[in-house]
C-alpha cells in the first residue's frame, strides 16, 4: 500500500523540497509514498482568489476562511481513503513519536498548513480536523512543521530505513531519549569511547545502553521521565519539578 500524502498549501512549490533527496526522495520514486501539493487559491470564490479575511472582533493580521479551507479539504477527501486531516498549529497537541508510527502505519494524511494569523477556528469542527503542534516555536507557516511530519512518518514505511532495528532503537520509542553513540578513533582529543562499548560483552552493553538512556532522559527531559516512571522527578538543576503555567 502507497502512504498518500496531501498538502494543502499556499505554497506547493515548497514540496516535495527536502523530502525530494535522501531516504524520502528514495522511497518516493520506489512508489512507498506518493505527495499531492495542493494550492488553496484554487478554492476561492472570488476573482481575485481570495483566502482569507480580517479577524471578527478585531485585531492585526489576517485569517485562513473556512469555507475555502473547505473546500480544499472536501477535494483532498475525494478519494475516500479516510486520512487523518492535521493541521500544523502550535495551538495544537505536541506531536509525538506513537502519533507518527498510527500516522504512518494508516493509508495516509491530508495535512492543511496556515499562514497569517492561523485558521478560521470553526474548521476544525466542521471538518473533524486534528490540531498538531512540533514546538513550542512560531514559524512563518506551516510548511516546514509538514516537512517534518511527513518526514517522521515516511521513514517509518516499510523498506524505507535499512536495518530493521533503526526504528525501534532511537529517542521516544520507549519513552526515554536515545543512549549516546561512538565511533572510531577509538580515542580524539584525549577523549575516549567507553571501555564497556569495546569489550564486545552485548549483555553488558544493552545495560550501558539502557542506563545512559534513563540517565539522560532524567537530567535532559524530566517531563519524559516523569511521564517514563509515573512519578515526581527532580530536574537537572536539583529543584523539584512542578507543573507551570507556560505562558511564564
Amino acid at each position: 500500500m502507497t502512504f498518500q500524502a496531501t498538502v494543502l498549501t499556499l505554497y506547493p512549490e515548497m514540496f516535495p523540497g527536502p523530502l525530494g533527496v535522501s531516504l524520502a526522495g528514495r522511497a518516493r520514486e520506489e512508489g512507498k509514498w506518493n505527495l499531492d501539493a495542493v494550492q488553496i487559491r484554487d478554492f476561492a470564490i472570488d476573482k481575485h482568489r481570495t483566502v482569507d479575511d480580517t479577524p471578527a472582533g478585531g485585531g492585526a493580521g489576517m485569517v485562513l476562511r473556512a469555507d475555502v479551507l473547505a473546500a480544499a479539504i472536501d477535494h483532498a477527501r475525494a478519494d475516500q481513503s479516510n486520512r487523518p486531516i492535521i493541521a500544523m498549529t502550535p495551538r495544537g497537541k505536541p506531536l509525538t513519536q506513537a502519533r507518527v508510527r498510527e500516522l504512518s502505519a494508516g493509508p495516509g494524511v491530508i495535512i492543511l498548513c496556515g499562514r497569517f494569523e492561523g485558521f478560521d477556528e470553526r474548521i476544525f469542527a466542521g471538518r473533524d480536523v486534528e490540531e498538531v503542534s512540533v514546538g513550542d516555536i512560531v514559524l512563518s507557516g506551516g510548511e516546514p512543521a509538514a516537512l517534518m511530519l511527513l518526514d517522521a512518518c515516511i521513514r517509518l514505511l516499510p523498506g524505507v530505513m535499512g536495518a530493521a532495528s533503526s526504528g525501534t532503537e532511537e529517542s521516544f520509542e520507549q519513552g526515554l531519549l536515545e543512549y549516546p553513540h561512538f565511533t572510531r578513533p577509538a580515542e580524539w582529543e584525549g577523549r575516549t569511547i567507553p571501555e564497556v562499548l569495546r569489550s564486545g560483552d552485548h549483555a553488558k552493553i544493552a545495560a550501558w545502553r539502557k542506563s545512559q538512556s534513563e540517565i539522560d532522559t532524567r537530567l535532559r527531559r524530566p517531563d519524559l521521565w516523569e511521564r517514563h516512571t509515573g512519578a515526581r522527578v527532580q530536574s537537572a538543576s536539583g529543584a523539584r519539578h512542578e507543573d507551570e503555567d507556560p505562558g511564564q
